[in-house]
């Protein structure tokens, strides 16, 4: 697999998990508050380290297309 594959596929899973959240906080408003919103701020930064990883991913094979042009 290539790290832009990786990437995207964690982005997914952080997606899942922070939705996953939201919606069990929507249905119990003050149950596990406090660990409902940790959850979701382990989905967002884990949304965005993987972000960060499939932008160098897509910066890296643009710099090697433009040594090959």
């Amino acid at each position: 697999m290539n790290a832009a594959s990786i990437a995207s596929a964690g982005m997914s899973t952080a997606l899942v998990r922070f939705e996953g959240s939201a919606a069990r906080t929507a249905a119990n408003p003050l149950e596990n508050l406090a660990e409902e919103t940790l959850e979701r701020i382990e989905a967002r930064t884990a949304l965005r380290a993987n972000a960060a990883v499939r932008r160098t991913a897509d910066d890296m094979v643009g710099a090697i297309l433009d040594i090959f042009a």
